[in-house]
């Protein structure tokens, strides 16, 4: 393993979304603030999820889950689709660099991003509701994951667009419907039965579940079973973003 090489392209990418900390930081932590007041006010008093639970603590992990998710994705995207506009993927590509190296460099720093913004996120919303902590093991454990779930979709999606607006829509019509259907703002059990099932498709349903369960111990399905899909969901996409990375599927044109 080269891992001054790895490590110098990891901090090559966190610099690169710390150069902005407005578009990368500020603006996700506002956005979700806006979700969770908006929503808390309209909601909290009038549904009531888990006993005992209000609605604006229900929220919480949601938010702060969705935002981990949604920033690792932009920030390995982004990295890519911009270095193969521009050009200088190619300067990466000379690097004595691995497939491997390379992958786990731009997985490393998308989960960073992600993280950070989640952290962001659940220490504006704590001085607005007080959130119980009961499992931080499985807080901790669902949010490396979906960010390295995300970092590495991130990846694929960064390889295989072209252009801008490619990236686009492969954000607007995958991550987004996919992260806003996944029970961040509901419990499935207030679906009816045939979106229950359908729920259960949605990998991303499974990070917010278990995520969630980590704040409450309550989640609607079991926080193990929860575990195994998104760990099996990582290593399918890891192994095929590693075999597009060995092959330069897209990158070698």
């Amino acid at each position: 393993m080269n891992l001054t090489g790895a490590y110098t392209l990891f901090y090559k990418e966190i610099l690169r979304f710390g150069k902005v900390l407005l578009q990368t930081l500020i603006a996700p932590v506002i956005t979700s603030l806006l979700y969770l007041l908006v929503f808390g006010h309209v909601l909290t008093g009038r549904v009531e999820v888990f006993p005992g639970v209000s609605y604006i603590a229900f929220l919480v992990p949601g938010l702060v889950m969705m935002s981990v998710i949604q920033n690792a994705f932009a920030n390995s995207s982004s990295s890519l689709i911009q270095s193969k506009v521009t050009g200088n993927i190619l300067f990466i590509l000379l690097t004595p660099l691995s497939h491997m190296e390379f992958f786990l460099a731009f997985i490393a720093a998308a989960a960073v991003r992600g993280l950070i913004v989640g952290l962001g996120v659940y220490l504006v919303a704590i001085f607005f509701v007080a959130v119980p902590v009961q499992h931080l093991g499985y807080i901790l454990l669902f949010a490396l994951l979906g960010s390295a779930v995300l970092g590495t979709l991130g990846v694929i999606a960064g390889i295989w667009a072209e252009k801008f607006d490619q990236l686009a829509g492969f954000q607007n019509f995958i991550i987004l419907p996919l992260s806003f259907l996944s029970g961040v703002f509901y419990s499935i059990h207030s679906l009816p039965l045939f979106w229950q099932r359908l729920s259960h498709f949605n990998p991303f349903f499974y990070m917010i579940d278990g995520f969630r369960y980590g704040f409450f111990g309550v989640s609607d399905v079991s926080p193990l079973l929860s575990l195994a899909v998104v760990a099996l969901f990582f290593m399918t996409l890891s192994g095929l973003t590693l075999l597009m990375l060995k092959t330069g599927y897209k990158l070698r044109d």
